[in-house]
């Protein structure tokens, strides 16, 4: 894992699935593993969309990838979804050396 590096999954509700209690349960429990294990930077719903993001860290993209396909809004087939790596640019790292 670099330190400048994030990976966001982008999280899409599959057209005819809904979010049960049961299953928000379980995306929060899994969330919090996540948060526990230091690996959750940021997550929420959309207002806009039906939706949401989860920004973590992640030693590579494989491993970005095991994690997003583990969520179980994912593991269920009720939401599909879209893993981008982030740089971060920042002071620290002169934005990206370009500055």
């Amino acid at each position: 894992m670099t330190k400048f590096t994030r990976y966001v999954i982008l999280l899409s509700l599959n057209p005819g699935k809904k979010l049960t209690e049961e299953l928000i349960r379980k995306h929060i429990a899994f969330l919090r593993k996540l948060e526990q294990n230091g690996q959750l930077e940021l997550c929420g719903p959309f207002s806009d969309y039906q939706g949401g993001m989860v920004i973590i860290r992640a030693s590579c993209y494989e491993e970005a990838r095991s994690i997003a396909e583990s969520d179980p809004f994912v593991s269920t087939g009720t939401e599909s979804y879209e893993l981008r790596t982030w740089q971060l640019s920042c002071e620290e790292n002169n934005h990206l050396g370009a500055g």
